[in-house]
């Protein structure tokens, strides 16, 4: 309890500037949070589905069955179920139309990455504008009074050293964060496109199958 009261008494020493850079803060936190559940709840793919994807040959009817019990808004179901439904149209057709669902869904995955990014650049620097304001006030107090009063003096150079620390922390968060989600959406799409081509291979399979039993 001592701590957060120690901790309150410095953000309050920081001046105005704390409250933008603690709203930064706050918003960069968010972002991460729904990052790690939107990967966790709907970006996982279960050992099940990728054996099967794997698997030389294996029958579209259990692919659909593991498929159905996967939330709509997953987005494995949703890239899986765009090559299911267009899997007897030629395979060029198939591939196009599986990079269109890939380009949506990479799309979705990096929504408020920006904002990290901003963040990064933008947390800093406020932390300086809160530096610079800090500075000014001790210098006024040392123009106006001397040395008279060291406490105003030390006031000034409190704030300018907290806005900074506070600035530098902040971003060096948000930047381990966006990196992170960068890294883990360019993983995803990776994979998504790997299993994609095992699927038009099947189908490519299939499609040779059918054609040699035609004739």
């Amino acid at each position: 309890m001592e701590e957060l009261n120690q901790a309150w008494i410095m953000l309050k020493l920081g001046g105005i500037i704390i409250i933008p850079l603690v709203l930064l803060g706050v918003i960069a936190m968010a972002i991460m949070l729904e990052k790690a559940f939107i990967y966790w709840r709907y970006a996982r793919l279960s050992s099940d589905l990728l054996n099967l994807v794997e698997t030389y040959g294996f029958k579209w009817n259990d692919l659909e069955k593991i498929l159905s019990g996967l939330d709509s808004r997953h987005y494995y179901k949703r890239f899986f179920e765009v090559v299911i439904s267009n899997r007897h149209q030629p395979a060029w057709w198939t591939e196009s139309r599986a990079a269109d669902e890939a380009q949506i869904i990479e799309e979705s995955l990096a929504r408020r990455l920006w904002a990290l990014e901003t963040i990064v650049t933008a947390a800093p620097l406020l932390g300086l504008v809160g530096t610079v304001i800090g500075m000014m006030r001790a210098f006024q107090v040392i123009g106006s009074e001397g040395l008279v009063n060291p406490a105003a003096v030390t006031g000034g150079v409190a704030e300018a050293l907290i806005a900074t620390v506070v600035g530098l922390a902040i971003a060096l968060i948000a930047l381990f964060g966006f990196n992170y989600f960068s890294r883990l959406q360019s993983l995803t799409m990776d994979e998504m496109e790997r299993l994609g081509t095992r699927l038009i291979d099947n189908i490519r399979r299939d499609q040779q199958v059918n054609s040699n039993e035609t004739a």
